[in-house]
Order: structure tokens, then C-alpha cells, then sequence
């Protein structure tokens, strides 16, 4: 099974398998021709390889004429709204985001602080391939400035946007448990919170480059968190993965709301204040669809990953949009999937509706989704998801991205990993029986070809 993938996420492997130092310069010093060598900004996350990856891509960066300001630890949003506001033509950020620690990669940012979509993401890929990469002579290589302030710049980016009500949240005073999994969220949300008025119970946020559990920040890893807002009595619990893009939240009672609902969440804040449309992705829950209609403005839908968002974004002028991975984007103040965007939209939720999380949530559609990973070894992705087209011949089928069928109870929908070797499978019904009975049925018929397949002559 490959150790690297390279998508338009990015490209990210297992350090020292598929990952080198040699191919994160050869990829940076690419990226830096892409960019004419102009002003690139960099930041990592806290892994223990970050700084092995940022020396290499720096080696690459400097040697085809580049200035780079160096961001140190930092979130990947952050990052991205440094690009914009500091005129940069173009960013990487060293981070895996939420695979395991034995991972590290580069994401690529273009100069409107966007990641590379497939034209731009091919563009960079035949510089490196066909050895164009444009190095410099001696005395026009690129020098290194480190930036101290790019955490405050995008707190304030927050706190200075007028949908918040910054005096009223601080009046109540919310205490809220985080758990930063010892990324780079570390560094914002606690401070964020604080600039908020809250009083703050952290859990894994100092920056030791190694992750305490499961850096995705799904229910079955978050249990100290759950357990932590119950003992101290929290409003809200707060979790985020290693680059702090994704945010999952935790009610009072220490239940987890899921990742779907954070943006569910978030989307029906900005509607009431400034409705227009909403973008996401195809794999993200129906909940959004009963909430825009209720709204009265359309939901638009796209492949999975951020740039195909944030591109339907742009192009239907949506006023809020993201991913079912806790991801919100709010173009409004960063085109970027951004946890501090989706914990301030939360607080500014629960100032308005003055009630609990747990109550908060009662009045959103429920529904329930199931999440699995399947390997799919060396077979090809699209000849999978034709042989389970077939399969499923008989059901409305959407194939936007992957198979995504659809039924009346609800649907299930298989895709291959933009970030690891493995096809997902999300199903959503109206309870946990019937999501994973829907799960079930599409993991039994993948594994079905899977094996079919593997034993062709």
C-alpha cells in the first residue's frame, strides 16, 4: 500500500517510507517556480518531523529565489489568512492535519490563500516532473523572516467581525474545556477563549509533537474530553485536530454534537443575520438541506475537499459553507475551513438562543451518521466505484464525487481518500440503526468487489 499520496490536498506520506527530505525540497523548490519565486508563507503544525520537513522545503524555497516568512507552529487557517493579508504569492503548510504522527505533509496555497485546485495542482506537478524547477544564482537567493504575530492577527480577524456580540459573550462568562491533541491549536483556541471572557479547562494543549490519542477528533477519541466537561462543570467542550481546521463540540452533559452539526450549527447563525446561499459537500449531512430551506436560500453541493467548496462557494456567492468534518468556512473573514471562526459562531449561538448546547441542538434536524474506512490495497479507485455503480444500478445514484446513493431513509455514499489509501463510506439515516445498517450494506458490497477484484486473473 502507497506510504505517499499526493491529491489536491497536497501531498503527505509516512516520514521516512514515502516521505523525504529529498522530495519535500524537490515539491517545495516546484512550488517557489510556480510561484516566480516570489513571497511564500510557511508554518507547521507540532509534529516531531515539522521541523526536518520546514528545513527542507526552506532548502527548496531559497534556492529558487523565494522570501519566506516563517510562522513557526501555527494553524493552517492562520496560515491562510497570513497569504491574504500579507500579500504573499502563495503558502505551505507542514502538516498531515489529522492522520497519525508517523505522517507529515505539504499543503500548498495559492496567493489568494486557497489551495491549489486540480488545474494549479497539475501545474505544479509537471515543474517537478519535468524538471523545470528554476533555480537562482548565488546572489539572488531567498532569505528567511520569522513573523511573531500571525496568531494575534487572526484572533482579531474574529473579534473585530460585526456578527459577533464580543461584549455579550464575554458577559457570560462560558466555561469551556478545549482539547488541542497537542497541535497547533494549542496556541489559538485557549487564547482565543480567553479574549472571549471564558474561563478555560485545558486537556492536551501543550505543544510536545506527539499526539496523547487519536488525532481525529471523532467521538470514540474524544472520551477524556467528554468526561473532563462533566467534571468541571463546562458550558461546552472544544476539540480540535493537529492544524486546527476541523472543530468538534461537546454539550454540557458531555455528549459529543458531531462533526456534521458543527456546521450546522454555524449555518444557521449566519442565516438568520445575513441569509444567502450555502455550499458544501456531498458527504455532508441533510440537515443542512432542511436548514436552507427553512431559510428560504439554496444549498449547493461539491466534490469533497476544501478547494471544491470553496470554488461552488465563490462561484454561487455563498454566505457561509464548509464540510462535514467540523470544517466551517466563512468567506467573510477567512476562506479557509477555521476553528476559531466555528467556536466564536458557537458561543455567539448560545449568547442568542441563552440556553444550554444540549437544548441548542433540540431544535435542528437529527439525524445520524455512521463513518468507516475501507483499504482498498492497490486497486484502482475509479475501477471500484464503477463495479459498485453496477452494483447498485437500481438506486438514484449520485456521482459528483465517488457513489453517493440515495434513498428515501436516507443514503450512503463510497469515495476514495483525498488524504490516505482507503475508499470512505458515509451513510446517514434518521437513527444509529438505520445509519448503519445503510454503512453495512455499503461496506458488505465493497469488500464484496474488493475480494472479487483481487482474485481476477
Amino acid at each position: 500500500m502507497s506510504q505517499l499520496m499526493v491529491s489536491v490536498s497536497g501531498m503527505r506520506g509516512v516520514v521516512g517510507e514515502g516521505l523525504t527530505p529529498e522530495l519535500v525540497t524537490a515539491y517545495a523548490a516546484a512550488f517557489g517556480t510556480y510561484c516566480h519565486g516570489g513571497k511564500i508563507i510557511v508554518g507547521r503544525d507540532s509534529r516531531t518531523t515539522g521541523e526536518m520537513v520546514r528545513h527542507a522545503a526552506l532548502a527548496g524555497l531559497l534556492a529558487v529565489g523565494c522570501d519566506v516568512m516563517d510562522l513557526n507552529i501555527v494553524p493552517t487557517p492562520t496560515i491562510q489568512l497570513a497569504v491574504r493579508n500579507h500579500g504573499a504569492s502563495g503558502g505551505i503548510a507542514f502538516t498531515a492535519s489529522h492522520n497519525p504522527a508517523e505522517w507529515n505533509a505539504l499543503k500548498f496555497f495559492s496567493a489568494e490563500g486557497l489551495f491549489l485546485d486540480e488545474a494549479q495542482g497539475a501545474e505544479l506537478l509537471a515543474i517537478k516532473d519535468n524538471w523545470a524547477v528554476q533555480y537562482v544564482r548565488f546572489d539572488r537567493i531567498g532569505h528567511v523572516t520569522k513573523a511573531q504575530q500571525a496568531i494575534e492577527e487572526h484572533i482579531s480577524a474574529v473579534l473585530n467581525y460585526p456578527l459577533f456580540d464580543i461584549p455579550a459573550i464575554r458577559k457570560r462568562c462560558f466555561r469551556v474545556a478545549v482539547d488541542a491533541v497537542g497541535g497547533a491549536g494549542s496556541l489559538l483556541i485557549p487564547q482565543l477563549l480567553a479574549e472571549l471572557g471564558c474561563e478555560v479547562v485545558k486537556l492536551n494543549c501543550e505543544v510536545t509533537g506527539f499526539f496523547p490519542h487519536n488525532p481525529e477528533p471523532l467521538p470514540e477519541n474524544l472520551t477524556d474530553l467528554c468526561k473532563l466537561v462533566k467534571q468541571e462543570r463546562c458550558d461546552l467542550g472544544v476539540a480540535v485536530d493537529p492544524d486546527a481546521d476541523r472543530l468538534a463540540l461537546i454539550d454540557e452533559t458531555g455528549h459529543p454534537i458531531g462533526e456534521e452539526n458543527t456546521l450546522v450549527l454555524a449555518a444557521s447563525l449566519v442565516l438568520r443575520h445575513q441569509p444567502g446561499p450555502v455550499a458544501t459537500n456531498v458527504s455532508t449531512t441533510r440537515a443542512l438541506d432542511d436548514i436552507t430551506g427553512r431559510a428560504g436560500v439554496p444549498l449547493y453541493r461539491s466534490k469533497v475537499g476544501e478547494i471544491h467548496v470553496v470554488k461552488k462557494m465563490q462561484e454561487v456567492k455563498a454566505v457561509i459553507g464548509g464540510e462535514g468534518n467540523g470544517g466551517v468556512i466563512f468567506p467573510a473573514i477567512n476562506y479557509a475551513r477555521d476553528s476559531a471562526v466555528g467556536t466564536t459562531m458557537t458561543l455567539q449561538s448560545l449568547v442568542e438562543a441563552g440556553t444550554s448546547l444540549s437544548n441548542l441542538m433540540k431544535v435542528f434536524p437529527s439525524y445520524v451518521i455512521s463513518k468507516r474506512k475501507v483499504p482498498r490495497g492497490d486497486l484502482q479507485p475509479d475501477q471500484l466505484i464503477s463495479a459498485l455503480s453496477e452494483h447498485f444500478r437500481v438506486d438514484q445514484q449520485d456521482r459528483t464525487d465517488g457513489l453517493k446513493v440515495i434513498r428515501p431513509e436516507g443514503w450512503f455514499q463510497m469515495r476514495p481518500s483525498n488524504t490516505e489509501p482507503i475508499l470512505r463510506i458515509y451513510a446517514e439515516g434518521k437513527d444509529s440503526a438505520g445509519a448503519e445498517a445503510l454503512a453495512q450494506e455499503a461496506a458488505s458490497a465493497l469488500e464484496a468487489i474488493v475480494t472479487k477484484l483481487q482474485g481476477a486473473p
